[in-house]
């Protein structure tokens, strides 16, 4: 690595301030291993360099599209001379993204081939006719239940499972999505959208804005690698 003294010496308080920081928080993340370690003057003071000037602003820029502790990993992981572990940190990031949009393509995809209830169809029904509604055998209606897909509840006098509307509802989606090949464990995070924004409708009118997240997250993974890049070059 290049001696941390090219390029001139600069104080914390000259990085804090082009970020809005603390001069504390530059020493924190010194300290974190996301810069790299600083030369000390005479008198003891950190001397930073224009090196470390790069390297807070690929931590920066790494944050909004990796989150903190990825991008600390990251950071770390540079600094150290990993630089394997680093890109394999950033895969990791890229996967998760890449396994959203997909997860947000299933919804999509899901809601679009889900048919309308029936206008006459009841607010409550039992265990038989929705799975016979469905095409499907009651002991799969018992084992979305235990995996948390479906939570009808007990009728208190005859012990019997009633599944209101959200229940069928939920168990529709569950069972297209099932057609399409989506495992349990992959519906669940779906099915737990769906409650979170109170039904259908209300999750549809939030796709537009889940889209824009995960745009924003992709351009902003776009800038930290370029902020990265440049801060490898720095670092020679």
């Amino acid at each position: 690595m290049q001696n941390l003294q090219n390029g001139g010496r600069l104080r914390p308080v000259d990085l804090a301030r082009g970020h809005g920081l603390s001069t504390q928080a530059v020493r924190n993340y010194e300290d974190a291993g996301i810069l790299p370690a600083a030369d000390r003057t005479p008198s003891g003071y950190r001397a930073y360099t224009p090196l470390h000037a790069a390297a807070l602003r690929a931590f920066l820029a790494l944050v909004p599209g990796h989150g903190h502790r990825t991008a600390t990993t990251i950071m770390r992981a540079v600094n150290e001379d990993a630089v394997d572990e680093a890109f394999r940190a950033i895969d990791e990031s890229h996967a998760q993204l890449l396994d959203d949009r997909r997860t947000l393509r299933a919804v999509e995809s899901a809601l679009r081939d889900l048919e309308p209830p029936a206008a006459a169809e009841p607010g409550d029904t039992f265990v038989g006719p929705l799975a016979e509604k469905l095409g499907i055998r009651p002991a799969t209606l018992r084992k979305w239940e235990r995996a948390g897909l479906v939570r009808p509840r007990r009728d208190p006098r005859t012990g019997y499972r009633v599944y209101d509307e959200a229940d069928v509802r939920d168990a529709r989606l569950v069972h297209q999505l099932r057609r399409g090949g989506h495992l349990l464990e992959q519906i669940a995070p779906l099915i737990a959208q769906v409650r979170a924004a109170g039904g259908l409708g209300p999750l549809e009118a939030a796709l537009g804005d889940w889209h824009g997240r995960l745009a924003a997250r992709g351009r902003a993974m776009l800038a930290g690698a370029a902020e990265l890049d440049a801060y490898l070059r720095e670092r020679g």
